[in-house]
């Protein structure tokens, strides 16, 4: 069995040299045939290749934790449209490159959401990067030479999903700004982003106050793109002030 088991494993199939014996001992308790045994093993190991290839694609997609949109309280926004955060959840906006724009004040939801979308496409079978805007560039900005910037440049462009959060929490010189464009071009048409700000466009030229390039910056992320906008006040801060009373109870006791 110990040969049997590294010949196994020598041509790709360590699932079912791992679940050997269990596996030797299920088919005759069960008297399968050997076309029977056969079907078990390939549906067996094409379960744990997809189960390894999520993983994988969730630990390169430096997603974290989040919260399931089962929880998100659509009742507390003054205003979110619904059906368009349900059907950007189906993807369909990755099929023509497509963006979807998360615009809201903070304390909304809007990261938990582009945190769901990201997880979707990765339950799905698509890579997808979850990141900052500003870990992105103070990434790109760090880069000793332009063979070593374009490089990372091509490794956020070539993200089937790259999704960019918090936009607009932090201004940014005109060399971030040309870097965040060139992220942008590299993508438009291409590749599809999910992008969250807390800012309207018509404010992003204060988030890169001396930058030639905004409005082109602009122009490629809404030219294919569902924008959604939350208005509302902050969870957060309902949720502290709902937690007053409990702590003022404590602190009597």
């Amino acid at each position: 069995m110990t040969t049997l088991t590294e010949s196994l494993k020598a041509i790709g199939l360590a699932h079912t040299a791992a679940e050997l014996d269990d596996l030797v001992a299920l088919a005759t308790k069960r008297r399968w045939n050997a076309t029977q045994l056969l079907e078990h093993i390939v549906e067996a190991e094409q379960r744990a290749r997809a189960q390894k290839s999520l993983e994988r694609r969730i630990g390169r997609s430096k997603l974290g934790g989040f919260k399931p949109l089962a929880d998100f309280d659509w009742n507390w926004p003054r205003r979110i449209d619904r059906d368009a955060v349900e059907a950007a959840m189906q993807l369909d906006f990755l099929d023509g490159a497509r963006n979807i724009v998360l615009v809201a004040p903070q304390g909304l939801g809007k990261t938990m959401i582009a945190q769901n979308i990201a997880h979707a496409a990765l339950l799905a079978g698509h890579g997808a990067l979850f990141i900052t805007a500003a870990q992105m560039l103070l990434d790109l900005g760090g880069q000793e030479s332009a063979r070593a910037l374009d490089r990372r440049l091509r490794y956020y462009a070539s993200r089937p999903l790259l999704c960019l959060d918090e936009i607009g929490y932090l201004s940014y010189d005109a060399r971030n700004a040309d870097l965040l464009f060139e992220v942008v071009s590299r993508r438009y048409e291409k590749r599809s982003l999910v992008l969250t700000t807390n800012l309207a466009f018509s404010d992003w030229p204060t988030i890169f106050p001396n930058a030639a390039c905004t409005t082109a910056l602009i122009d490629r992320v809404v030219h294919h793109a569902d924008i959604i906008a939350i208005e509302g006040d902050s969870y957060r801060r309902r949720e502290a002030q709902a937690a007053k009373p409990s702590r003022r109870a404590k602190a009597r006791a």
